[in-house]
């Protein structure tokens, strides 16, 4: 732990970060936005959006192709998700979607205007709420283990300093029991994700049949890292967490938490990235080699795609994201 000698402007990191990342001139205020900083599955390419669509046609039928659908892209950055989506919809489906970006920056110049652009999900939600890398940026506190043993908050200075606070009781506490329990042993870390567990039950709550969709870097119990995941990213590099508002502050999500909080509207799934765009049709798998005889322009624009889809699924990469699959008025989810 890097120490800090002062109290003055210590606070929790959940505080620590929610300013940094959305209060006045927070990272996510920033004109260039994300993607200015890292590169998600939306920015990696356009397949992702496609496959999205297509998880969003799904929906639809099971639905019964209502008069509106709905989707409603949650931590929308400047809408790179939902303008992908809308353009690889087919136009029946498209002429019926209420596309909806969630996002507390401004709304971008030129964006499409068939997209809402808003600070909270619609109240009811009829279709299809998609969420990328957005659970890992709602802010949480993190603990650490002292020499008794004893879990204690960790506070944090502008300079990214730390100090052990109290201990850890309540609610937070009773998280850390059950999805994260830490060993006696001095140094190790959490993070207590009750406030993303809120967060997804609270945007599941608003679907009223449909089906909400979280995708992130993820962990379950019995596989938690033992210091936590806890980092900062700046102009595409993993750096230092300082909560200045310079970087992105992030934390990997414990997926299965959040299920679990969100399972009163549904019963949830929890997939691999890999599994789930493997089951939307995006394999990676390279052309037949007869095709480069037959229709080398083909050929070339599909090894280039399997070479984007390949990217997209890898083992260690994108591939290893989470998929929390959550479905609400409908017996399980259309994957």
């Amino acid at each position: 732990m890097r120490e800090t000698s002062g109290t003055a402007d210590v606070r929790g990191w959940r505080d620590a970060a929610e300013r940094a990342l959305y209060g006045p001139g927070g990272f996510y205020r920033r004109p260039e936005g994300p993607a200015g900083h890292f590169r998600t599955s939306v920015h990696a390419s356009p397949l992702f959006a496609a496959a999205v669509a297509g998880l969003l046609c799904r929906v639809d039928a099971a639905l019964g192709r209502p008069a509106v659908l709905d989707f409603v892209d949650v931590g929308a950055g400047r809408g790179e998700l939902t303008r992908g989506v809308l353009a690889a919809l087919p136009a029946d489906v498209a002429g019926r979607t209420r596309a909806c970006a969630v996002e507390i920056a401004d709304r971008p110049e030129g964006l499409d205007a068939r997209i809402e652009w808003r600070a909270e999900p619609p109240e009811a939600v009829d279709g299809l709420l998609f969420a990328n890398e957005w659970l890992d940026n709602v802010p949480v506190d993190v603990a650490e283990v002292d020499r008794a043993g004893v879990p204690r908050l960790v506070l944090v200075a502008p300079d990214g300093t730390e100090r052990l606070g109290e201990p850890v009781t309540g609610a937070e506490a009773d998280w850390l029991a059950r999805w994260w329990p830490l060993a006696a042993e001095e140094g190790l870390r959490a993070e207590i994700g009750l406030p993303r567990d809120r967060a997804w039950a609270a945007a599941v709550g608003r679907i009223r049949r449909g089906l909400a969709v979280a995708v992130d870097y993820a962990h379950t119990l019995g596989t938690r890292p033992p210091f936590g995941t806890l980092t900062g990213f700046r102009a595409g590099r993993e750096t230092t967490p300082v909560p200045d508002g310079t970087c992105d502050i992030t934390a990997h999500v414990a997926l299965d938490a959040c299920a679990a909080a969100g399972s009163g509207h549904g019963t949830p799934r929890l997939l691999t990235q890999r599994e789930a765009l493997r089951a939307l049709d995006i394999t990676g798998a390279r052309p037949p080699l007869s095709l480069a005889t037959t229709d080398p322009a083909a050929y070339v624009r599909a090894l280039a795609g399997a070479g984007a889809a390949a990217e997209l699924t890898a083992p260690g990469g994108l591939g290893d994201f989470g998929w929390l699959l959550q479905p609400a008025g409908l017996p399980e989810p259309p994957l």
